[in-house]
């Protein structure tokens, strides 16, 4: 079902800001899902894998021989690993309270000690110093939801090892909510996060204002001018959204109502929100596709599924396991494969497009990985900052925790870019 990894390495600012930074907050570590529901216990038996070894080594890397041409690393399982982790909640200051599990009384550590191993190679350890030289005098930016801050923060406190950060949010942005900017001197690297949860433009569809349950207004065909404004000037965008569009939404293409997702309106067909993900992304990949100054190489991160079991998130729904899933406990199907095939699809159509201007479109195949993983979410172990509730988190990820994963997976893609003797634009940004 999946990409082969050959295949692969080839609201807006019109809703105010008081209406968007209650979104924020309050959805920040609860969505309205009700996810994964599997009874199963039974722990799996994997065996373990080799410990780490020079983490920030400059010699020979690993990366070097185990980026083996043809390696499917989305292809494989989590094993124990006994080390610790690359970080902790004393070693790194950028860690939210929404995430970090360990600080706010989280008992059990096992979850922290599991690495993914493909089938025919091995995943590289996180490498700092070599990340940092790759991204050396360029410019990194995560385009969507939280989940995609959440794993913006992961790297931020993964190259906190060996260079500092400083937070210069508010130095190019009135409201930092939606523009967090963080550089790192030593490299001369921005890494940047646009929030923009749907990817094109929406605004409150209830004019005396928002609330939890009301209705948005989806603009299908407009991307974004939260990210279509600032884009052009980064080298790495990395894209992911997907949790968002589960709520009640009006579709509009050409200013006209189309349909909607559970709006429950008269004469208004129910077009599924499958209907409008695809179309998000659609606009997204093709407006950054005709960006006028972008040269930069485009990520897609795909869909991060939540765990809500005993009930929805609002009910009850928790994710009390303490260990990943087995493949024989839990498959890729259903809604969660419906999503990952509607970003798959929609996003080999854009790589094409892209080609034949010369730019790359790479996928972070990261959907089945974290369906095995529902140890990994914060649960109750979260805090929202000036929030006295206690919800549930089944949605985002612990830090650190199995999202450091994706990073790994975000080096090892660039270093096999940065091989690339194709010729390609890529060259110029690696």
């Amino acid at each position: 079902m999946k990409s082969r990894i050959n295949e692969i390495l080839n609201g807006t600012r019109n809703a105010s800001k008081s209406v968007l930074l209650i979104s924020f907050t309050l959805l920040l570590i609860i969505l309205p899902l009700s996810l994964m529901r599997n009874s199963h216990e039974s722990p799996p038996v994997i065996s373990a894998v080799r410990s780490r070894s020079s983490l920030n080594s400059t010699s020979k890397t690993e990366t070097e021989s185990e980026s083996e041409e043809g390696c499917d690393i989305f292809s494989g399982t989590w094993v124990p690993y006994p080390e610790g982790p690359y970080y902790n909640h004393e070693t790194c200051p950028w860690i939210v309270d929404q995430q970090n599990c360990i600080k706010f009384g989280r008992p059990d550590r096992e979850y922290m000690h599991w690495r993914w191993k493909p089938n025919q190679c091995e995943l590289p350890l996180f490498n700092a110093t070599q990340f940092l030289k790759l991204v050396k005098g360029k410019k990194m930016v995560f385009v969507g939801d939280s989940v995609g801050k959440n794993q913006m923060w992961s790297l931020l406190c993964l190259l906190n090892q060996v260079s500092k950060a400083e937070d210069f949010s508010e130095r190019f942005s009135s409201n930092p909510i939606y523009f967090k900017q963080y550089y790192f001197e030593d490299y001369n690297f921005t890494l940047a996060n646009l929030w923009s949860p749907y990817l094109v433009k929406s605004m409150d569809d209830d004019p005396d204002g928002h609330t939890y349950s009301s209705i948005m207004r989806l603009y299908l065909d407009e991307a974004d001018e939260a990210w279509t404004n600032q884009v052009a000037d980064f080298d790495i965008v990395i894209f992911s959204a997907g949790h968002w569009f589960f709520r009640p939404l009006l579709f509009y293409e050409n200013k006209k109502l189309v349909g909607c997702n559970k709006c429950n309106k008269e004469n208004v067909t129910d077009l599924t929100f499958y209907y409008g993900y695809r179309k998000a992304f659609r606009t997204a990949f093709k407006a950054i596709t005709d960006l006028r100054r972008y040269n930069g190489i485009t990520f897609l991160r795909t869909f991060s599924p939540s765990h809500f079991e005993n009930g929805d998130w609002n009910k009850g729904g928790n994710c009390i396991r303490t260990k990943p899933f087995t493949k024989e406990e839990v498959k890729l199907d259903g809604f969660v494969l419906e999503v990952y095939l509607t970003q798959e699809d929609e996003f080999k159509a854009a790589q094409k497009e892209a080609r034949k201007k010369g730019l790359k479109f790479l996928m972070l195949d990261t959907t089945e990985i974290m369906l095995l993983r529902p140890d990994g979410h914060p649960n109750n172990y979260g805090h929202s900052k000036g929030k006295n509730v206690t919800l549930n988190d089944c949605v985002h990820w612990c830090s650190p925790g199995p999202v450091d994963t994706w990073n790994e997976f975000l080096q090892y893609m660039m270093n096999m870019e940065n091989q690339d003797s194709s010729g390609s634009k890529i060259e110029r940004i690696f």
